[in-house]
């Protein structure tokens, strides 16, 4: 298999893949890598979306609004509010942070970001802000297809860093 056809593979298993992630899979050095990116971007291989400071992959079957939720699902604390809101029920701001288990600036924050991002929506019930999900089946179809539950593989190096020392 080819460099350019090995990283495809690996962009399409790992929707959302950020740059570094991939040189630990392939074991490119980062020049190298970016040669290879940057031809299958101008070739049209696959997406590459530059937002907030960080690159990330995506195969071209993948939508933007799928692109949206996985960027989600790979943050920790986005990740943990959308589990919460998977139940089905909508919850209140303080539900979510008993959930999640944050500083409720830290849970305002991001879920501020999924608010924006209209993955969560908002709905005053009896005088009450609640939060759902504005497309539950597709959270379920995107965790069943893709699974960017899994921890980033930067938490495992993390982890795996002090598991060492």
């Amino acid at each position: 298999m080819n460099r350019e056809a090995e990283i495809i593979s690996i962009i399409e298993k790992n929707p959302g893949i950020k740059f570094r992630e991939i040189m630990r899979e392939t074991g490119l050095k980062n020049g190298v890598l970016s040669y290879h990116t940057r031809k299958l971007e101008e070739n049209g291989s696959v997406k590459i979306d530059r937002k907030s400071g960080e690159t990330r992959f995506y195969p071209l079957f993948v939508t933007e609004e799928e692109s949206v939720l996985i960027t989600s699902l790979r943050r920790d604390t986005q990740r943990y509010i959308l589990l919460s809101l998977l139940e089905g029920k909508p919850l209140l701001f303080s539900e979510i942070v008993q959930k999640v288990k944050k500083a409720p600036s830290t849970v305002s924050t991001f879920l501020t970001r999924l608010v924006d991002d209209k993955i969560v929506e908002i709905k005053i019930i009896e005088l009450k802000k609640m939060y759902f999900l504005k497309n539950i089946d597709m959270v379920h179809e995107i965790i069943e297809k893709y699974n960017p539950i899994l921890l980033e593989r930067t938490a495992y190096s993390f982890a795996d860093t002090f598991s060492n020392l």
